[in-house]
């Protein structure tokens, strides 16, 4: 098979085609598993993490990419055979231990034993991959395969997030930065939190009007201050500053969710402005996001198809994943990149 494999990691300032083509043994599904034919897999900003060492792999050689979308075409022992031809989506958790005090209560997300697909086993970046039976999701009808792909992360990552925020309708929430994620969130409070009004930050004017024809009531710059007290923000970016300035947009008692598995270091001075009377001051708080549960992606795709959510994508072609990743690390592109690895 074909695939797109990371050999080591550097910033792409220094290797600006991190990922080699190569011809790949045919993986085979072992004990409950199954075989995927892989028709598309969206690209994040997770990978750029992964292949500038933020949080690099366990082992080399690795394929990247864990918005998979693709047909069963083989499984192991302990797999029914009926399910061989469906088509499946595989997201960010490839698996979790299930047993420990997490797992047990619904947060298989924190559990010490999770893995996850392109970084911690091999993922979507190929033709064919391996993954556990339990940890796929049907895909909705209604969506095409191009299409489902960001919802397996950028979706349900930004369905987590915004379930963090605490938001009732009524209540002001921010989103800063205006990519894959954010674009999807917008969707879902508009359905879900008909009342609340939508206040985005994004440096990229194209980004700010691309948010207001998906009907933010207000977007600025991120450094901007918002004409109105924000209840929650939910910050996509990959920098700290954006983070100092969401704090400063807050009510009392508001909070800002971070929803990115890593920081960038380059703006870490950013963090010495954080003042504890302006920033901090009057109960608001910082979370964090860690990875995602299974509960997660099943319930967005739900939500997903019901909205119905409208998904902005770009294709490229699987040789094509380094000027992808390139592109997202120096530019910004309104919506979601994904690689069409099989017709």
């Amino acid at each position: 098979m074909r695939a797109m494999i990371l050999k080591s990691v550097a910033p792409l300032s220094e290797n600006p085609a991190p990922l080699e083509l190569v011809e790949w043994p045919d993986p085979v599904p072992g004990a409950g598993e199954v075989l995927i034919g892989v028709s598309v897999c969206g690209i994040c900003h997770t990978e750029l993490d992964e292949i500038e060492g933020r949080t690099p792999p366990p082992y080399f050689p690795m394929i990247p990419g864990h918005q998979v979308v693709g047909h069963i075409e083989a499984v192991g022992e302990g797999v029914p055979d009926l399910i061989i031809g469906g088509r499946v989506g595989v997201a960010w958790i490839y698996s979790a231990c299930g047993t420990c005090r997490f797992c047990l209560r619904g947060e298989e997300n924190l559990c010490p034993d999770f893995r996850a697909t392109g970084r911690d086993a091999n993922g979507g970046y190929a033709e064919l991959m391996t993954v556990p039976a339990s940890f796929t999701y049907p895909i909705p009808d209604l969506f095409g395969d191009a299409e489902a792909a960001p919802l397996l992360c950028a979706g349900a990552i930004g369905y987590r997030s915004l379930r963090l925020t605490g938001l009732i309708n009524g209540q002001n929430l921010g989103l800063t930065g205006f990519g894959a994620s954010a674009h999807l969130v917008l969707q879902m409070v508009r359905h879900s939190f008909p009342d609340t009004k939508i206040f985005v930050f994004a440096r990229q004017e194209e980004e700010r009007a691309f948010a207001r024809n998906l009907g933010a009531h207000w977007a600025g710059d991120t450094m901007d201050h918002a004409p109105e007290q924000l209840h929650a923000v939910i910050d996509t970016t990959p920098a700290w500053l954006p983070i100092v300035a969401a704090l400063q947009n807050l009510e009392p008692g508001g909070r800002v969710v971070i929803n990115a598995i890593r920081k960038e270091a380059g703006d870490k001075e950013a963090l010495l402005r954080l003042e504890y009377p302006e920033h901090l001051w009057m109960e608001k708080e910082i979370k964090s996001v860690a990875n995602i549960t299974r509960t997660d992606v099943q319930e967005f795709l739900k939500l997903a198809a019901e909205i119905p959510l409208q998904p902005e994508i770009r294709e490229y072609p699987l040789e094509d994943a380094n000027k992808a990743l390139l592109e997202m690390k120096n530019t910004h592109i309104k919506g979601a990149k994904v690689l069409r690895v099989r017709s």
